[in-house]
């Protein structure tokens, strides 16, 4: 099934995207200081390299028998990272830079991937094709999952403020939204 006119250019849009990413990646290898942080994206970089090159075949032969390994979502809870998490720690745009710190190579990245993510979604809607609806799938399923490492990584080190919702919050939503009752003979 050759691909549709949108389809590939929501490919030639993925692929520019893969591309920075792919390349911010090793510049962020090369000068982030953190350990983890460096090790996490790292462990990362294999996922997108498949991933542009799956695109890169879709691209070119406008098929791609490859499946993404979709990474598994990270284990800890968001709400257990918040509650043990560092005071905010204050930031301040550097115009001057000349390279990155590990907070900078964090939220880029974690913008990178929400960016991705959102892309992912919108072209896995727009896929008329279904395995490249079913790889834009994962991709997207890759990205999510990149970035909720991410942002846990940055929250414990206090780059990224959260907070759990107020239970006062949490009884007024639960006392909105009530459940449909089930109707006789509707499935």
């Amino acid at each position: 099934m050759a691909l549709s006119g949108h389809e590939a250019f929501e490919l030639n849009e993925l692929l520019m995207s893969c591309t920075n990413s792919i390349t911010c990646m090793g510049v962020f290898i090369n000068q982030a200081k953190d350990p983890e942080l460096k090790s996490m994206i790292g462990k990362h970089l294999n996922a997108h390299i498949q991933d542009y090159n799956i695109k890169v075949q879709w691209a070119t032969k406008q098929a791609c028998t490859e499946k993404l390994n979709v990474p598994s979502a990270p284990t800890a809870n968001a709400n257990a990272t918040m509650t043990g998490t560092p005071q905010p720690q204050p930031v301040m745009p550097d115009p001057h830079s000349t390279s990155f710190n590990d907070r900078a190579i964090g939220t880029s990245y974690l913008l990178t991937l929400k960016r991705a993510g959102r892309e992912y979604a919108w072209a896995t809607m727009e896929a008329a094709n279904p395995e490249l609806r079913s790889f834009l799938m994962d991709a997207f399923t890759m990205a999510a999952n990149h970035a909720f490492e991410v942002a846990q990584w940055m929250t414990k080190k206090g780059f990224y403020p959260g907070e759990p919702a107020s239970l006062s919050y949490i009884e007024k939503l639960s006392q909105t939204y009530q459940p449909v009752r089930e109707l006789a003979g509707v499935r």
